[in-house]
């Protein structure tokens, strides 16, 4: 079984992008290694394709080398937090919600008719920062438009905005699971990759 983790930075994570095994710091390395202790019968590929900075079109750009190609069994989604951050601040690429969602769709539609993979889903989120109020507040619509495009084409989907707020409540403190409030720490990051692994099992 091949499992492909594509996304931007929080995929990422400081992968070294010479060698597509190398999970990085972020979650795909916490759900790799939750999934194989529940399962050490599973032969399991894991690979991170996510590429920091990444917005959906970048994804698209790029989707028949870095996923159909591979033909993963399992594809894991995480986008959409860049589409926003790039519309603020001189000089970076406007991109409208409509265009989100075209790019969105556009990955899933080729995924479906080009892959027989099962699509995992992940909602874009922002935690408790000192700044980006601007991308808090045009972050809900992206966020609506990912788990209804999930809804059509996912085989799961994971809110990660929903499920951050309620781990909230009871963290030690507001930026326990991020600095800024895009970037998971370690403790954001296991956090993600355990729920990866708990979710994920009605796939594997």
């Amino acid at each position: 079984m091949r499992l492909l983790f594509q996304g931007d930075s929080i995929t990422d994570a400081g992968r070294d992008r010479r060698n597509y095994y190398h999970l990085g710091n972020g979650y795909p390395k916490y759900a790799a290694e939750y999934i194989k202790a529940a399962h050490p019968e599973l032969d399991i590929e894991f690979i991170n394709l996510g590429i920091s900075g990444n917005r959906t079109d970048q994804l698209f750009d790029r989707l028949w080398g870095d996923a159909i190609s591979l033909q993963p069994d399992i594809i894991s989604i995480l986008v959409g937090i860049n589409d926003v951050w790039h519309r603020h601040g001189a000089g970076r690429i406007m991109t409208t919600d409509n265009q989100i969602e075209a790019n969105y769709r556009a990955i899933l539609s080729e995924l479906k008719s080009k892959t027989n993979a099962k699509i995992v889903m992940l909602s874009p989120y922002l935690l408790d920062c000192e700044d980006k109020e601007d991308v808090r507040s045009e972050l809900p619509s992206v966020i609506d438009i990912v788990r209804r495009l999930a809804d059509e084409y996912a085989d799961l989907y994971i809110p990660l905005d929903i499920h951050f707020a309620e781990a909230l409540k009871t963290a030690p403190e507001k930026l326990y699971y991020s600095a800024d409030g895009v970037h998971p720490n370690a403790n954001g990051a296991e956090f993600i990759g355990k729920l990866y692994a708990e979710k994920i099992e009605a796939l594997l």
